[in-house]
């Protein structure tokens, strides 16, 4: 029996032609233009890094830097990370091959995603501490820590794939990045400044002796990954190449939306769940709702990580955003935060014949649907707004009031923004492109994510003419009016859209 790569080359040497030179004058030319096109931002991204050392800033860089890290390697966790083409599924992983040379390909291709991720990882870092002598050290040391943690998460991720017990250990990791982000910001506005800014302007060799001891760590667990891959379990592998050949055809496709059903299917395929009696005191509308609320009281693990990310605006601003990041963290959350809650509407949306056999309207089952985002994205404003006013608004207007009282009064229009995302049709490819300065854009993919996001801004006019000029009781009195005033309108015309 041949090995993996003498099957491949066998395939491909009669699939294809041969590469000429036009070929590989076409790929040196796209590597260019990528080169000439990524260099420019690097150089901003360096320019900006600060020459001080501020501990507010650091500690909340610091912990944008583990939650990141966090979210990278669950969803690491969650695609596999290990798969393989549908061709090398259906024929090289149940062969006699030798596992290690069929999954080859994909290691290379993960330990690139790898050096990638980790060197914006480092500059992130880097410009979070600053860098108050030797720039150019600190950026090398910077990114070498930042491809380390990378590659040690990604390898953890494999060994997890693998085997169960290291499945656990990853949950381990997890959960520390989350206390590390957490004992940052604490420090950050704590006694523990003098720790921070001890550990952003330590000398370089202390940096260096980091790096070093991370690379080898780092080195160590991808040689453990890469051993075990020879041992990993073929249906993890045909689990994960599954998952990943759906999200490709949804991009391929360009139906993001799809990868939604995806996530969801996936999550409770595997489970059993308990059967509960009907309440029986909800008729109608109101009981065919009340699945929503059963769906999101059995995920507590997805509360508890949305309720800890309200830090986020906070940590956006201190971290260097300012009043422009922390407002963009707040917009972009409160509404997915929002839409967490909507997935009775996406289905209801494509099959809208249960809520029919339930006898429920469409205009009462859609406002009754409406309550569980306007209560999920409202409360995650109103602590995410109130920790701004714990640090002093971040720069944003005040005028001696204080910015939670924003979070309810904006929570109908979270509300029928989150519903229109959820009942937005596939996006429609026949729409004309439109030239702009940057070049030609497609109106459908645009008009696709715009949806949802134009009736929240809408019904939060008032909310943000607050945000820009200042919060006073006229505006929240009108929030309070135009945001109910929204939602109704939209729970008035039922049509999908």
């Amino acid at each position: 029996m041949r090995g993996a790569t003498e099957v491949r080359a066998f395939v491909r040497d009669r699939s294809r032609g041969r590469r000429t030179w036009s070929d590989r004058y076409i790929t040196l030319l796209g590597l260019g233009l990528l080169v000439s096109v990524v260099f420019p931002v690097i150089g901003r991204a360096v320019s900006a890094v600060p020459g001080e050392v501020d501990p507010a800033r650091a500690g909340a860089g610091l912990a944008l830097v583990a939650v990141l890290l966090a979210v990278l390697l669950t969803l690491a966790r969650v695609v596999g990370p290990v798969g393989v083409s549908a061709a090398d599924a259906a024929w090289l992983v149940l062969s006699p091959l030798p596992r290690r040379g069929v999954l080859a390909p994909t290691l290379l291709v993960l330990a690139a995603v790898c050096a990638v991720v980790g060197a914006v990882l480092g500059l992130a870092l880097l410009s979070a501490l600053g860098a108050s002598d030797a720039l150019t050290l600190r950026l090398f040391v910077s990114v070498v820590l930042g491809m380390s943690w990378t590659l040690a998460g990604m390898s953890a991720a494999v060994l997890a794939q693998a085997t169960q017990t290291w499945d656990g250990r990853l949950v381990a990791v997890l959960a520390a990045l989350l206390v590390a982000a957490a004992a940052a910001t604490v420090m950050s506005t704590g006694p523990g400044q003098g720790v921070l800014a001890g550990v952003a302007s330590a000398p370089p060799p202390v940096w260096t002796a980091a790096a070093s001891a991370s690379a080898a760590a780092a080195a160590g667990l991808a040689w453990r990954a890469w051993t075990a891959v020879a041992r990993i379990p073929a249906r993890a592998v045909l689990e994960a190449s599954n998952r990943a050949g759906l999200a490709v055809g949804a991009f391929v496709v360009m139906d993001p939306g799809s990868l939604t059903w995806i996530a969801e299917d996936a999550h409770w395929r595997s489970r059993v769940l308990r059967s509960r009696a009907w309440p029986s005191r909800l008729r109608g509308a109101a009981a065919v709702a009340w699945l929503d609320w059963r769906r999101s009281a059995r995920r507590p693990g997805r509360l508890a990580l949305v309720a800890a990310a309200t830090v986020l605006p906070v940590l956006a601003a201190r971290a260097g955003g300012g009043a422009a990041g922390a407002l963009t963290v707040l917009a972009v959350g409160a509404l997915a935060v929002a839409a967490t809650g909507t997935a009775g509407a996406r289905r209801d949306a494509g099959d809208a014949s249960l809520a029919r056999l339930l006898g429920a309207g469409p205009r009462a089952l859609l406002s009754a649907r409406a309550v569980l985002p306007a209560l999920l994205g409202g409360s995650w404003l109103t602590l995410a707004l109130a920790g701004l006013d714990v640090v002093g608004h971040a720069g944003i207007a005040g005028h001696g009031f204080p910015l939670w009282p924003l979070g309810p009064l904006c929570a109908p229009a979270l509300a029928a923004g989150a519903l229109r995302m959820a009942r937005r049709r596939p996006i429609e490819h026949t729409m004309p492109v439109m030239d702009t300065p940057l070049g030609p854009v497609p109106l459908g993919p645009l008009v696709w994510a715009l949806a949802g996001a134009d009736v929240t801004v809408l019904g939060c006019l008032p909310a943000l003419v607050a945000f820009t000029t200042g919060v006073t009781g006229p505006l929240l009195a009108a929030q309070a009016v135009w945001g109910a005033v929204v939602l109704a309108a939209y729970c008035a015309a039922p049509g999908r859209g």
